[in-house]
């Protein structure tokens, strides 16, 4: 018996076509499906670990995500980022990602997260440590020119500056 994987099970109408129109379009052998693999220089049980989440969530207390430029132009995205320290909880943050029902987040923020797990990992010897500083950017963006050319390098200076050896993207 054959299984299908149905990556398009959860999205509908307009949003499923232009998706699938957007992947017909690209070339195979396309350069930027590359992905660089660096295999890990030491074991995961030594290694310094950090979340990045595209959940669009911020501290209640920074400066939110911009929703009010989505809602003139749904093509762009908020490109910032925003810093979460290892122990915010779900009181402590808030989410502003307009494709996302806040409510689950607000019940459990490792739903979106999981700060609380990878602590968990941290307290067994699965990893070496959690960093002290998490982050999160607005997912949704089709235009990613900026986050590319801005928020990557710095949140790279950011991981580097935390030593993180290994990076989780949560997304959204």
């Amino acid at each position: 018996m054959t299984k299908t994987v149905d990556s398009y099970r959860f999205i509908g109408g307009i949003t499923k076509r232009m998706i699938k129109s957007w992947i017909s379009m690209e070339q195979a052998g396309d350069a930027r499906k590359d992905i660089p693999w660096t295999p890990l220089a030491k074991p995961l049980s030594e290694c310094s670990v950090s979340l990045i989440s595209s959940a669009g969530i911020a501290l209640k207390t920074d400066r939110p995500f911009d929703q009010e430029g989505e809602r003139r132009n749904p093509w762009w995205g908020d490109p910032s980022y925003r810093i979460i320290p290892a122990d915010a909880k779900c009181e402590d943050v808030r989410l502003y990602h307009m494709h996302i029902d806040p409510e689950y987040a607000e019940k459990d923020l490792d739903c979106l997260f999981p700060i609380h797990r990878l602590q968990d990992l941290a307290a067994s010897g699965e990893i070496g440590r959690a960093t002290d500083r998490h982050y999160s950017v607005m997912g949704y963006i089709l235009r990613p020119e900026q986050l590319l050319a801005e928020t990557v390098p710095a949140l790279i200076r950011d991981l580097r500056a935390d030593h993180a050896d290994v990076v989780v993207l949560v997304p959204a």
